[in-house]
């Protein structure tokens, strides 16, 4: 049986989608959301809440004095050139493992523009449980999280069912 030719490139679609989104809900945030300031969406749980962060993942290094801003951005390109080296040689029809490279590519070059373009990243989705409030995130962050841990999922799953074929049964 001929195996398919490695061309998900295509996925890359996607990480473009994501991106628009992504730039198009932070240009409606800096319209129309005040600074600072909780905008209630669900009473108790969730909030629109504009805010930024010159630093990675829950504000990791944001008071760092700037070459963060270059550090991260130097990343989010090293990471998303690897992923897209990866997607090169992946199989379009791999939805597993294309799906959540391109998520990944798509959400870290969306925060690469607001580093690019602004100094730090626009975050304005607020969770919150009574007063336990989780760090503010954005759809860029999100499409990041949904693809690292497709990642992770379906590299344990799909080891596990590799490992399993070689077996006699």
């Amino acid at each position: 049986m001929a195996r398919p030719k490695p061309d998900a490139l295509a996925w890359l679609l996607l990480s473009a989608v994501v991106i628009g989104l992504d730039q198009w809900s932070k240009a409606w945030v800096l319209a129309s959301l005040p600074e600072y300031t909780a905008v209630p969406v669900i009473e108790g749980f969730w909030n629109w809440y504009r805010t930024y962060n010159t630093g990675a993942a829950f504000s990791f290094l944001a008071d760092a004095g700037g070459w963060q801003v270059i550090f991260f951005t130097a990343l989010a390109f090293i990471i998303c050139g690897l992923l897209g080296w990866w997607l090169s040689r992946t199989a379009r029809s791999d939805w597993r493992q294309a799906l959540p490279y391109a998520l990944v590519i798509g959400g870290a070059l969306g925060n690469v523009i607001d580093r690019l373009v602004h100094g730090h990243v626009v975050d304005f989705i607020q969770w919150h449980w009574r007063e336990h409030y989780w760090p503010a995130f954005n759809l860029a962050d999100s499409a990041i999280v949904a693809g690292a841990v497709g990642i992770a999922l379906f590299g344990v799953f799909d080891g596990r069912r590799r490992s399993g074929q070689g077996k006699a049964g």
